[in-house]
């Protein structure tokens, strides 16, 4: 009998640990009821009840755990010291006039079995609790990614519409040539943005390879080699950028990470000339050597604040840092502005 007790205790467990716990109580009265119980009968009992304690302690609220062993324990010692004919179960006692030996084992068996599956309960805690981080994490730096792009797409685009709006209001009585061509660069900007705008919702949304029939496939993400791309809209804003390439040996593509942020950080630090500096020219600089990628933009305006509080230098210098790299940003002690960054190249490039 008590041996499929426990068996059905044992398939009990994982679904319903309440009842099964009930069962094997159940089975230790019903044990200690017949004649001539053993002692070999309360210990396997009570290690199948220890068990029963363990796993519920760790399923279930501590409130709900010790509840449960504490009936336990009870539910165990009631028969043996209730009982006239268990007598012999109670065995020595603690000292010389102190309670039996089974008053306090059995407690001590149901005290661990609680302690051990309440540390497995808090292990499983910690575990979910750094889970629930880490996608937090993520997806934090998944929404400053996206932010990142955003305002380099947008701020870049839109300073070059405001400017050419401008720059083709003044001029649309007395030379509709030049305003003509200012709408041109504002639809050429445009179309430009819509393009990148839509190129990072199609993958947030991660959309099917296959471009759907009718529907123009979308281009790469832009890197250094869009370069030229930037320096033509600049000209087109009234800014004339010089751009100076030291790359010795064969130029080998760069991880994809490190040519987007590149970018970026060349097409922001632009942008901020146009916007702010008030001069018609800048230099950006363009090197590698020693397993490293170093970019400076300098123009020679009005300058500004170091640092600043802007999203676009914040931007920058997250790029950078994200990556590995470092960043300034600053005056010039001679005049206008500098941005430096220096990316570190995973793979050499040969």
């Amino acid at each position: 009998m008590r041996g499929r007790a426990l068996l059905a205790s044992a398939f009990l467990l994982r679904q319903w640990p309440l009842l099964a716990l009930a069962v094997t109580l159940g089975a230790s009265a019903a044990s200690m009821l017949r004649p001539r119980p053993t002692i070999l009968v309360l210990v396997v009992l009570a290690i199948a009840a220890g068990l029963e304690i363990c796993y519920i302690a760790a399923i279930r609220t501590p409130w709900v755990s010790v509840t449960v062993a504490a009936v336990a324990a009870a539910g165990l010692l009631t028969p043996i010291l209730a009982v006239p004919s268990l007598a012999g179960l109670r065995g020595g006692r603690v000292g010389s006039a102190g309670p039996p030996t089974v008053t306090i084992a059995v407690p001590l068996v149901m005290i661990i079995a609680w302690l051990i599956g309440h540390s497995i309960r808090q292990a499983q805690a910690r575990t979910e609790l750094r889970r629930a981080q880490a996608a937090a994490q993520a997806a934090m730096a998944e929404r400053l990614r996206i932010a990142r792009e955003l305002h380099d797409i947008v701020a870049h685009s839109i300073g070059i519409i405001a400017i050419q709006a401008g720059a083709g209001r003044r001029v649309f009585e007395a030379s509709p040539d030049e305003a003509r061509d200012a709408l041109a660069a504002i639809e050429t900007s445009s179309r430009e943005t819509l393009s990148g705008l839509r190129r990072m919702v199609t993958g947030l949304r991660r959309a099917e390879p296959e471009p759907v029939h009718g529907q123009v496939p979308l281009g790469p993400a832009p890197g250094l080699a869009d370069v030229d791309q930037l320096v033509a809209t600049a000209l087109d804003a009234g800014v004339r950028v010089e751009v100076d390439v030291d790359w010795p040996g064969s130029r080998e593509p760069l991880p994809a990470d490190i040519d987007l942020s590149a970018f970026r950080i060349i097409q922001e630090a632009v942008t901020n000339v146009i916007r702010h500096a008030r001069t018609d020219q800048c230099r950006v600089s363009i090197s590698q050597q020693d397993e490293q990628l170093s970019i400076e933009v300098t123009d020679s305006g009005c300058g500004g604040a170091a640092a600043g509080t802007g999203y676009g230098i914040t931007g920058m210098r997250e790029r950078a840092t994200l990556l590995g790299g470092d960043f300034s940003a600053g005056p010039r002690p001679g005049g206008g502005f500098r941005v430096t960054a220096r990316l570190p190249l995973r793979e050499p490039v040969r």
